[in-house]
């Protein structure tokens, strides 16, 4: 597989969901973090310049706050999804359809005082670009039906739409669409990182109600999954590296770098046309 193509990171929080992304990457191999374990599988998207590394986070929005800055340091991505499953907060979302979060919400901010909860709302934005790339995708896409609208985060289940957490979105989160656990620390992460492409793809596998136990064990998560799955291969058809970048600065795993003035954490460096093998000495300025 080619070093010089640039890198997205997919991250997944269920073994269906990255099931569901695996399904379709070509030439397929697991590369190990030589010093925490941190494991990712690479692979190729036919059609397209990317390398994706493919992640199982677990649940939960610290874990997928850690794991993301881990990840992001290590395959020094141009781009970060996170694709899987969600609940739908609204009547006109069904199982099956994706929503395309235009933000993700933290949910759990606010202050309790004597006149009830005072909530203090967290947002990150997608990526214009990705979410560009996402309407546009989705037009030749009839089997998949799409909602762009914002997401909210948290460390819920919700299996109740009558709970306080349902009362308590439905006052301070209205516009939210669909719920799930993990996007709100992989979007933080992200946006902590710089200049990052962020976008959270969720299939609908529930109605955030009651019957989510009995929707689930009709395979509803797997259906879920798939779909946003296929949404997220579609948009990477669609989205293009960033102009000047022909890769995604992994020098730190191949003790290599390119690139005038760059400095990608090998043995060698690429300065003003001349290559310098071994230890250099100096102070990098600016590009000439």
């Amino acid at each position: 597989m080619s070093e010089t193509n640039p890198t997205v990171v997919v991250l997944t929080a269920l073994p269906l969901e990255y099931a569901a992304v695996r399904a379709h990457l070509t030439d397929r191999e697991e590369d190990v973090h030589p010093e925490d374990g941190t494991r990712v599988e690479t692979g190729r998207v036919d059609g397209t310049p990317w390398r994706v590394a493919l992640a199982e986070l677990g649940e939960g929005v610290d874990k997928a706050a850690a794991m993301t800055a881990r990840l992001i340091g290590w395959r020094r991505p141009q781009a970060v999804l996170f694709v899987g499953v969600a609940g739908s907060l609204k009547d006109g979302i069904g199982i099956g359809d994706v929503v395309v979060g235009t933000k993700v919400y933290g949910i759990h901010g606010g202050k309790w005082t004597p006149e009830g909860f005072r909530a203090r709302p967290e947002a990150w934005r997608a990526s214009n670009a990705l979410v560009q790339a996402a309407r546009s995708a989705v037009r030749d896409m009839a089997d998949v039906r799409p909602h762009f609208k914002p997401i909210a985060s948290g460390d819920v289940v919700l299996a109740d739409s009558g709970s306080l957490v349902a009362r308590h979105l439905r006052e301070h989160y209205d516009d939210a669409a669909a719920i799930e656990m993990e996007g709100s620390g992989a979007a933080h992460a992200a946006h902590l990182s710089g200049q990052l492409d962020t976008l959270v793809i969720r299939g609908i596998s529930d109605l955030a109600d009651a019957e989510k136990s009995t929707a689930d064990a009709g395979g509803s998560q797997e259906r879920a999954a798939a779909q946003a799955a296929k949404v997220a291969m579609a948009v990477l058809r669609k989205h293009r590296p960033r102009d000047g970048s022909s890769g995604s600065r992994e020098g730190s795993r191949h003790g290599s770098g390119t690139g005038t003035g760059d400095t990608y954490g090998g043995d060698h460096i690429d300065l003003r046309g001349g290559t310098f093998h071994g230890t250099v000495i100096g102070k990098q300025v600016g590009r000439p």
